[in-house]
């Protein structure tokens, strides 16, 4: 396994790959210290299974630089390590692209679960990101009305995108029929899983079967 990592404290980068240790023993790594060292490999010949990137970089060029570091490794997850925990910056940087949004306030735990849950395909995002979502999105807990006991409470704007699931809709197709974001649509997408204990949109779509109408 190859890993990019890009931040500018060496003291961060190399706890990050005695880290990454635990998930492969074998791992190479490749660190950059600004952005533009970070162009500058993901321009190159090597390709890699990982990219862990900071915001805020010397060079950082705002959240397009992700879109661009995804197009240049089409098919390696990026995902940002960051010290920010600001909702706004996580939408971005999914909305830019990225397969995850690890705060480093993270403990191993979570940031070791996080990137396998990244390698399995999925899109990590951190929950106090989505609870913040579902307030934004002026959904209210479901609660008599729309479900029975035991069965897991959804704001409306989560109900709304699990039906757009059933009818197997894209994230893009969703984004654009609610009028939201599709980083937003992401994390929508990822709090629908993880509250009907599934892993993925055809899970979801089953398991749904109860819950709505």
């Amino acid at each position: 396994m190859n890993i990019l990592i890009g931040d500018d404290h060496l003291l961060f980068r190399e706890g990050l790959c005695r880290l990454l240790m635990q998930l492969d023993e074998k791992a190479t790594f490749v660190e950059a210290g600004t952005f533009d060292e970070v162009l500058q490999l993901a321009q190159g010949d090597q390709e890699f299974d990982l990219i862990l990137m900071d915001l805020q970089m010397p060079g950082w060029p705002g959240f397009a630089g992700i879109q661009e570091i995804c197009e240049m490794q089409a098919g390696t997850p990026v995902v940002i390590v960051s010290a920010s925990e600001s909702q706004a910056d996580v939408r971005a940087a999914l909305d830019a692209g990225a397969s995850g949004y690890i705060p480093k306030s993270s403990s191993v735990k979570i940031m070791l679960s996080a990137l396998n849950l990244v390698f399995s395909g999925g899109i990590y995002v951190p929950p106090a990101a989505i609870q913040g979502e579902g307030a934004a999105a002026g959904g209210t807990a479901a609660s008599g009305g729309g479900g029975s006991a035991g069965m897991p409470a959804l704001t409306q704007r989560q109900r709304d995108v699990l039906r757009c699931l059933r009818e197997g809709k894209s994230n893009k197709q969703i984004a654009y029929e609610l009028g939201l974001s599709e980083g937003t649509v992401k994390i929508h997408v990822t709090a629908v899983m993880r509250s009907l204990g599934v892993r993925n949109r055809t899970q979801a779509v089953i398991a749904s079967t109860d819950l709505l109408p």
